[in-house]
């Protein structure tokens, strides 16, 4: 006989699945929120704090609200090295964007031999860490020992001098592009790879070129992916940090300690003892990456719009 005593416990079991299916998402989150309280929220707060504090030579550390806000948005130092980074991705963005689009166009047409050997070479760079690209481009680079130079010599030519003022902030592009092309290129190949091959062949019966299907179908279907791309990529540019900070051994007359804002913020931290100050130059240069970003994003909507 079926034990009827046993039937009263089905409904709580059926309440209790449902409550594990519902605690199940956060339970795998967990790992994730808690690293990501205890090494970002966490310091973001604490450098928060301290940005409303000022250690003076009488009074010891003391509260003054707003007022290293306030010195920073005149701080003409911090403005010089936001304007030389928008110098900086008005150039290396496109460049390397438009790079990585036309790379992905290529390996995605199916015309190229050997494609997922390009696929992975363009991508390595990106593998190589920051440090080590900057130490391979700063040796590359020098002006006494490098390859570039040891060419020059033995053709008697003028050896290239890349470290002086007009031309650092470039070879510092160079760098970039060299190590981004193939991380966004692999992002924009997956877009175009994700295009159904419905539409190519639409456009064949249709009489459309090659070029044609490029301009007027894939790029279309791919923009919301360049727009990502490009916010990304403006954030990165606007952070710039290791590059110039290792080649300044080679170039302290050109990369001084307030060449961009996040070099600054460093050398205020760490060679001024000045936490405070630096903590506020951090979030208002937070707060510049946000607006560039958001009227960027914003502006593109509205072309799109129209």
């Amino acid at each position: 006989m079926t034990d009827i005593s046993a039937r009263p416990l089905r409904p709580a079991r059926r309440r209790s699945s449902k409550w594990a299916q519902k605690l199940a998402p956060y339970f795998f989150l967990a790992p994730f929120l808690a690293l990501f309280i205890v090494f970002l929220v966490v310091p973001l707060f604490y450098a928060l704090q301290l940005s409303f504090f000022r250690e003076t030579m009488v009074g010891g550390i003391r509260f003054v609200g707003l007022d290293n806000y306030g010195k920073a948005l005149t701080d003409q130092k911090f403005w010089d090295g936001v304007l030389l980074l928008l110098r900086y991705g008005l150039f290396q963005l496109p460049v390397m964007l438009g790079a990585a689009l036309l790379l992905a166009l290529i390996l995605d047409s199916g015309m190229l031999w050997a494609r997922a050997f390009f696929r992975l070479g363009l991508f390595l760079p990106y593998a190589v860490p920051t440090v080590i690209a900057a130490l391979i481009w700063g040796y590359l680079y020098g002006p006494s020992f490098g390859p570039m130079t040891q060419v020059a010599d033995y053709f008697g030519l003028p050896r290239p001098d890349l470290f002086n003022a007009q031309t650092m902030l470039y070879a510092i592009a160079n760098i970039s592009i060299w190590e981004h092309v193939g991380y966004f290129m692999i992002i924009y190949f997956a877009a175009l790879q994700a295009i159904p091959a419905d539409f190519e062949e639409a456009a064949v019966v249709s009489g459309a070129r090659a070029w044609q299907y490029v301009i007027y179908v894939k790029l279309p279907l791919i923009r919301g992916t360049i727009l990502v791309t490009v916010i990304f990529a403006t954030i990165g540019a606007l952070q710039l940090f290791a590059e110039p900070y290792l080649l300044e051994a080679l170039a302290p007359a050109v990369i001084t300690s307030s060449y961009t804002p996040n070099i600054y913020a460093y050398n205020l931290a760490f060679v001024n003892q000045d936490y405070n100050y630096s903590a506020a130059i951090s979030f208002v240069l937070g707060a510049v990456v946000a607006v560039v970003s958001y009227v960027f994003q914003l502006v593109s909507t509205r072309r799109e719009g129209k």
